[in-house]
């Protein structure tokens, strides 16, 4: 039962069946709008982003963080994590999550099946507000830069995010920390790769132990980790775009 994986002390975690009753009573207040009730509280410029992967009512995780991330804005996203709905409290600017069960619980499921049910601004502040009420127990603090490299590497995505697909050549910024991150083999040797040269998707797919989806996980990782350069003007991203546009 998903209940005893619920950290003792913890609080209890609402169920999802009863959370998604009172998201019918949203869809309801948001349907003249014609915008999904997960993303109607947001503010215009984020819900504008976001709207673009709402078709059909479902976004993936890693497309929501990283769209926050983007527009340094603080939401709580309430995931759907079993038959539990678990809130995860994004601050991009302090580059820190606030969940209430421990983030490598979260990321040690099957990160295709979290779901997410809705997106609303925080309520809670990061560590140092001077609203000290509003600021959530420090231990249930992580880093978000090793939840983005996980979600981006397992979770459902397979393809290119929108900001960084099409024809290009990519590279990892000069300066870029990944030490914190878990990587060996194959992707270690690939980061090491881009450091000293630029490659294309087309021909980062053909390198040992890569496919084309694995190099676009590994290029959506980066990019959340502010650590890759993408050019458009380089002649092998010219050349893709020439070429039917092998890049997408």
């Amino acid at each position: 039962m998903f209940e005893t994986t619920i950290p003792y002390g913890e609080p209890e975690l609402m169920r999802a069946s009863a959370y998604r009753l009172y998201l019918k009573e949203l869809e309801a207040e948001a349907a003249q709008s014609g915008i999904s009730s997960r993303i109607s509280s947001l503010s215009p410029s984020l819900r504008a982003d976001l709207f673009r992967f709402d078709a059909g009512g479902a976004s993936e995780v890693l497309e929501v963080v990283a769209a926050c991330v983007r527009h340094a804005k603080r939401v709580t996203i309430q995931l759907q994590f079993g038959e539990r709905v678990v809130p995860l409290t994004v601050f991009p600017e302090e580059r820190l999550v606030h969940c209430p069960l421990p983030v490598e619980q979260l990321l040690g499921a099957a990160l295709t099946e979290l779901r997410v049910l809705h997106v609303e601004p925080a309520l809670l502040r990061p560590p140092g507000d001077p609203d000290a009420s509003l600021i959530g127990e420090l231990r249930l603090h992580s880093p978000l830069g090793p939840l983005l490299w996980e979600l981006a590497m397992r979770g459902a995505r397979k393809e290119l995010l929108p900001e960084i697909a099409g024809p290009a050549v990519y590279r990892v910024a000069p300066g870029l920390e990944l030490g914190a991150l878990q990587m060996s083999g194959a992707l270690l040797a690939a980061v090491y790769r881009l450091r000293h040269e630029g490659s294309n998707l087309r021909d980062m797919a053909e390198w040992p132990g890569f496919d084309r989806e694995r190099a676009a996980r590994l290029l959506n990782a980066l990019y959340l980790q502010a650590g890759l350069m993408v050019s458009r003007s380089h002649p092998d991203a010219v050349g893709e775009s020439w070429f039917g546009g092998l890049g997408r």
